[in-house]
């Protein structure tokens, strides 16, 4: 499939005839066309035949699709070394927020994630026919994307000759494009297209329908997410055929694309079978984001379409393909009927209730008093009351275990030995990683069960930063304490932006300063960094996750504006483009090792529950990795008269950071 709905060198483009490019428009453009669009269409044609005849080659490409967004450019023209991206607002008498930024975005995606635009200058362009004039001063971003420059069609020529005059012969001949050279300007469009989408990106992607390998990159040296899906659903298969029961643990360092893989197999069905998967997580703030987002998709989407749909009916269709855990645990607690789906994936199943949490809940919460099973226990038993097949994929995050009673794999492997052991067991080969194993000898529960190591359900590299592969473990080394293995990762990571500060409003300014277009930015703090709070950061204050997560920068809900802070509980699975990580005196260094507190009355309390300071270095795990393209850490001076923020509390933090390799802002 092409990936655009019309191309054609210029002086072609020219000898066309109007109609004869609408209707290749037309024929390419699978929803019911409306007026408006075909009128838009129109004057795009008119527009780009009027201003851009004077120019002596070039290539024009209309709806050109940017799959990561999955959304279209009206329009890019190939000319001088130099990639045009333009964004028409037929009938705008502004220059909107929205539509510079759209147009910055489109730039972005393809200089990150198209091969052909990595190294050549990108100019987006908007278009508001009904604006006036603007000046042009054209100013380049570090990695030769332009700040957008402003049109209101009648001096698009002007705005296309001014960059190319910017721009001297010898980088023409660099960049190519050359007048007499076609075949570079056809190569362009053909280039590999490897996205990193974030996670709301791919599940709205995946729930329109593409493959996960339409949607993400590969990397030497990283198991291809399209491997890990092909084993699953080959598991599936073998499932179905054989009448058997299976359960699969995939595993994965932090941002590896284990939810991307789960949700991939959610939205997937087998030809000829008409039984769905559901996506199942206990990560609340994750299905309230990722159902609202992708419902907000239908919603817009379903605008163009014959048969519109409101929010409510959105929301019940989603809420078919991805659900909260603990809903689906309870729903089979009422009733001793198997469940309708024969496949369910568990998000983050490595913080599954261990037995005692699990007991405990029940009986205070659900009135259950007989209740005696862990969660693993219970939610295997749930899928084995089926008589003919399930599967089970356990999508594990390692050093992700952030609150209390969350059991790790142990729970699991336990339940399987015990009562399961007629199930057909797929493991990834880590079960001696301690990030995993959490000090049990887990290959010792499997011993007599029908288990399989297969390599390919291990996900080792991080894809959530596109710039920086070795985050995780960059990050870490700093959980570890270990200042020499991190300067020398953080070496690795030299398109990784990273700062640290003593003044929250530098770090602000940093975020704003690097994020461009519509790139996400906030602030994270961990759930007991209890005494920022005077610094205006409140952890206690509960944010709306789709608020917070989805809304735009005009909200004061959203993530933009900087005031209110999430917690590793609202962001784990999630991410942002830009995090500013505010880091309290929880967890701290003291005498060159990191000590853990409480804060609980009217000071901190030293932590001493070995699975408790594991959650609190894990929680700071997570909030050092949400970033994919740099953060800024904040750190407090302190306060002399305070004696809960003693300047101590922070200093040899702060020293550590810097004996890392992380740079002082």
């Amino acid at each position: 499939m092409k990936r655009y709905y019309y191309s054609n060198f210029i002086h072609n483009f020219f000898e066309e005839s109007e109609e004869s490019i609408l209707g290749k428009l037309t024929q390419n453009h699978h929803f019911s066309l409306d007026i408006q669009q075909k009128y838009s269409w129109l004057f795009q044609i008119k527009n780009i035949k009027d201003q851009l005849n004077i120019f002596p080659y070039g290539k024009i490409f209309l709806e050109f699709s940017i799959p990561r967004m999955g959304k279209r450019v009206d329009a890019i023209f190939l000319y001088a070394g130099i990639i045009f991206v333009i964004e028409y607002k037929v009938g705008a008498d502004t220059y909107d927020r929205h539509a510079i930024d759209q147009a910055l975005d489109y730039a972005l995606d393809l200089k990150n994630f198209h091969e052909y635009s990595h190294d050549r200058p990108i100019v987006p362009v908007v278009i508001a026919t009904a604006a006036p004039k603007r000046d042009m001063r054209l100013n380049w971003y570090s990695d030769q994307v332009a700040i957008p420059l402003l049109s209101n069609g009648e001096d698009l020529k002007s705005v296309i000759r001014h960059a190319a005059e910017n721009l001297n012969q010898a980088s023409i001949r660099t960049y190519g494009f050359a007048e007499d050279k076609d075949d570079s300007l056809d190569e362009w469009s053909e280039g590999n297209y490897k996205p990193t989408p974030t996670i709301v990106e791919a599940a709205q992607a995946l729930y329109q329908g593409h493959n996960v390998e339409e949607i993400s990159r590969s990397d030497s040296g990283a198991i291809n997410l399209g491997q890990t899906t092909r084993k699953l659903n080959e598991i599936i298969h073998k499932s179905r055929l054989n009448n058997q029961k299976a359960i699969c643990f995939v595993t994965g360092v932090p941002g590896a694309g284990k939810t991307l893989a789960g949700l991939n197999i959610s939205t997937q069905k087998e030809e000829g079978h008409e039984e769905h998967a559901v996506f199942l997580s206990g990560n609340g703030p994750l299905v309230t984001v990722l159902r609202e987002a992708l419902a907000r998709d239908e919603v817009d989407r379903s605008k163009t379409s014959i048969e519109p749909i409101d929010k409510k009916t959105a929301l019940k269709k989603v809420s078919t393909f991805i659900q909260n855990i603990h809903h689906f645990r309870d729903e089979g607690l009422r009733s001793q009927a198997p469940p309708v789906e024969h496949v369910v994936v568990f998000d983050e199943a490595q913080r599954a209730w261990n037995k005692p949490h699990a007991e405990r809940f029940m009986k205070q919460k659900r009135g259950e008093a007989s209740f005696n099973m862990s969660e693993p226990e219970f939610l295997i038993n749930l899928m084995d009351r089926r008589d003919d097949w399930a599967t089970i994929i356990c999508l594990i995050g390692g050093g992700q275990e952030i609150n209390t009673g969350e059991a790790g794999l142990i729970e699991w492997f336990e339940a399987l030995q015990k009562h399961f052991p007629h199930w057909c067991i797929y493991h990834s080969g880590q079960l001696t990683h301690p990030d995993y194993s959490w000090g049990h000898n887990l290959s010792a529960k499997l011993l007599g069960l029908n288990s399989t190591a297969v390599e390919a359900l291990h996900l080792a590299i991080s894809v959530r930063s596109y710039r920086a592969e070795k985050l995780s473990e960059f990050v870490g080394a700093i959980i570890e304490g270990d200042a020499t293995k991190a300067r020398s990762l953080g070496q690795e990571l030299p398109q990784y932006p990273m700062a640290v500060t003593r003044n929250l409003n530098k770090a602000r300014q940093w975020l704003r300063n690097h994020a461009r277009g519509t790139e996400r930015l906030g602030l994270v703090a961990s759930s007991g960094a209890i005494r920022l709070k005077p610094d205006g950061l409140h952890v206690k204050a509960k944010i709306d996750p789709a608020n917070w997560f989805l809304n735009g920068k005009e909200d004061i809900r959203s993530s933009y504006y900087l005031e209110d802070v999430a917690t590793e509980f609202d962001i784990q699975g999630l991410e942002l483009d830009w995090a500013g990580v505010c880091w309290d005196a929880d967890f701290r260094r003291v005498n060159d090792a990191w000590n853990y507190y409480d804060f609980r009355g009217t000071k901190w309390q030293n932590i001493k529950d070995d699975f408790r300071r594991t959650y609190l270095a894990n929680a700071y795990r997570v909030l050092l990795t949400r970033a994919r393209q740099g953060m800024v850490i904040y750190i407090p001076e302190g306060d002399f008269e305070d004696y809960t923020r003693l300047p101590e509390y922070y200093e040899e933090t702060f020293t550590f950071l810097r004996s890392c390799g992380i740079k002082i802002l």
